[in-house]
């Protein structure tokens, strides 16, 4: 499972959200608004748009659907 961190009306998330969409991975990634919770607001607040998997790697903006789909053959 993926988490991409991001906010409403943030255009760099919905570029990001639009290249996990383009790789195939809308399905297995979940989306968390970080003005839900604090710990994600102190983490991502100036960061976001950012995609972290299980192990904790994080995938931060600005990143192409190349770059996206090398960091997803690092996992494991």
């Amino acid at each position: 499972m993926l988490t991409l961190f991001h906010t409403d009306g943030c255009h760099l998330c919905e570029q990001a959200w639009a290249l996990v969409e383009q790789a195939g991975l809308a399905g297995e990634t979940r989306r968390c608004d970080i003005l839900e919770d604090d710990a994600w607001l102190a983490a991502y607040r100036v960061r976001i748009p950012v995609l972290c998997d299980d192990a904790g790697r994080e995938l931060g903006w600005p990143f192409t659907l190349a770059e996206l789909r090398t960091w997803l053959r690092g996992q494991g």
